[in-house]
């Protein structure tokens, strides 16, 4: 089945604290796999920061809101229990625990209260409403931001891309394997690529700084898909330089059968299409600018361990 959203996490989670012991979150986790019934993919599938497992995060945030509901209680570090309150919860029987639900709760709704409060000095009422109900953790919701803001910002990179020139088109290419680490100083670079233009080839570039191996580079700023007879014909050029590092990349993107004759060919040749390189500019910087910056943090569990 499909990963729960945490707040259909909650009363399965009330209800494996019903025996009142102490619990670990590892239990809990592997308890509430089973009970929703996840194959091992679903418990690995990861948050777009590829840093925390989908469930494991949500079964934090659904035993976050309960403890904030007074409904279990942290007894140490990374063990909690169930509550005189949560017993009460679950003697009533209820049909599901969620938002609204623990509304009920003074302790739970002051907090909602606050964060309110926060959400509508940003946004319009509506929009506050919808983030509030919303059936994904506060940090998922940061996270899907993020890969939203950045899926907008890779279109917009790919379109200035496509209305550039062709050298401005090179000088970014440059800009972007340099960064990565590639071609050695960025003169050096620079003077490599888009000087020769010869059998498609259009230069060369060091993969390192002390030029231990030479890769060739095509750059294209093409609209249409690239077919697979270009990059056979980039395939038969590196041949003729005696060569087996190749880099194609372009503003448009590769045909199916484009990646499957890379990689059944002896050259290594890295295809990169227009997504992939407005992607590497923004992971290293290139002709874009860092609006703001926030950091996510969590409680240092042994800062607060006493001795």
């Amino acid at each position: 089945m499909a990963i729960p959203d945490f707040q259909s996490i909650m009363l399965p989670l009330l209800q494996f604290c019903a025996d009142s012991k102490e619990h670990t979150n590892r239990d809990a986790i592997d308890h509430l796999a089973k009970d929703f019934d996840l194959s091992e993919e679903e418990q690995k599938e990861l948050l777009p920061s590829g840093r925390q497992a989908i469930f494991h995060n949500r079964v934090a945030w659904a035993r976050a809101y309960m403890k904030m509901a007074k409904l279990i209680e942290n007894t140490q570090r990374g063990v909690f229990r169930i509550t005189g309150r949560g017993n009460d919860v679950l003697q009533k029987k209820p049909h599901k625990i969620d938002i609204s639900f623990l509304m009920q709760f003074p302790e739970f709704a002051e907090r909602r209260k606050a964060e309110q409060n926060k959400l509508k000095k940003k946004k319009d009422e509506s929009t506050s409403i919808e983030a509030a109900d919303s059936s994904i953790t506060p940090e998922e919701q940061i996270e899907v931001a993020y890969e939203n803001l950045k899926e907008n910002l890779t279109s917009e990179i790919l379109s200035q891309l496509k209305d550039a020139s062709p050298s401005f088109f090179e000088k970014v290419v440059v800009e972007v394997l340099v960064k990565m680490g590639y071609g050695g100083s960025r003169k050096d670079a620079g003077e490599a690529i888009g000087k020769s233009g010869d059998e498609g080839i259009d230069g060369i570039i060091k993969e390192d700084r002390l030029g231990l191996d030479i890769i060739y580079i095509q750059a294209k700023k093409w609209e249409n898909t690239v077919s697979r007879p270009e990059i056979q014909k980039f395939a038969g050029a590196l041949q003729g330089k005696r060569a087996k590092k190749g880099i194609f990349i372009t503003t448009s993107d590769f045909s199916r059968s484009c990646e499957e004759y890379v990689a059944a060919i002896d050259s290594k040749i890295i295809l990169i299409d227009g997504q992939r390189l407005a992607q590497l500019m923004i992971d290293f910087n290139v002709g874009v600018t860092t609006e703001a910056i926030y950091e996510l943090k969590r409680v240092d569990a042994d800062y607060f361990a006493e001795e």
